[in-house]
């Protein structure tokens, strides 16, 4: 089993297809990973807790209130970068407050608002050119929802615009970008918390254009 990124010095083992690993982790990880508040994933802080219970309300099945959460995000939260909207957002209830946040910062909210309803959620990231091919590249992120009708399968709120069109009709994924050439990468992993590097360009970086300037990106092994 050859390792195939580099995250933090450690060398990450990917064994597996992308579906396999779904299929693993629905299996073999905790599940109450995917369910819990955490310090970007903040859940319970009242405007999140509120705006779930709100998106929620009415829904007569797990796959409608993931849909409206799904929904809200991708339509209603603009992309930072898109608009080119300030302040820098990270945490959830930030993302939420301000109205905006980078595609990661997206995930984070879109991930606490279905923990809140008691859906598991994760975060997955892409490797990705950040023009047409080549480099440079960085890091995208996006969501893994957990259904009992379906399984794990990833979902993309970063928000529509010419050239991306995601939906959510599991399980069928429809996402906002797809991998092209071999520098980029599904990276398979469905994590509970957001990668550090991406926390430390969120928080450390002063401004949209300074984010833009400096995506985060990580080392592929093979």
């Amino acid at each position: 089993m050859r390792p195939t990124w580099k995250y933090g010095g450690t060398a990450i083992t990917n064994p597996f297809h992308y579906r396999q690993i779904l299929r693993y982790y629905s299996v073999s990880d905790a599940m109450h990973r995917y369910l819990t508040p955490s310090k970007y994933i903040d859940f319970e802080t009242p405007n999140v807790a509120a705006a779930a219970a709100d998106l929620a309300q009415g829904a007569e099945s797990e796959l409608e209130m993931t849909k409206r959460c799904f929904e809200f995000v991708r339509d209603q939260i603009k992309h930072s970068g898109d608009f080119n909207l300030n302040p820098v957002t990270c945490r959830a209830s930030d993302v939420l407050h301000h109205g905006t946040g980078y595609c990661y910062a997206k995930s984070h909210l879109l991930a606490a608002l279905l923990r809140a309803i008691k859906i598991p959620a994760g975060l997955c990231y892409q490797r990705l050119s950040t023009g047409m091919s080549g480099p440079p590249y960085c890091l995208h992120g996006l969501n893994a929802v957990f259904l009992q009708s379906h399984g794990w399968f990833r979902i993309d709120a970063r928000g529509n615009k010419l050239g991306v069109a995601a939906e959510l009709h599991p399980p069928i994924e429809s996402l906002a970008f797809y991998v092209r050439e071999r520098a980029e990468r599904d990276l398979p992993e469905i994590w509970a918390e957001p990668l550090a590097i991406v926390v430390e360009r969120l928080e450390t970086c002063r401004d949209v254009a300074q984010v833009r300037a400096n995506l985060p990106d990580i080392q592929l092994i093979n």
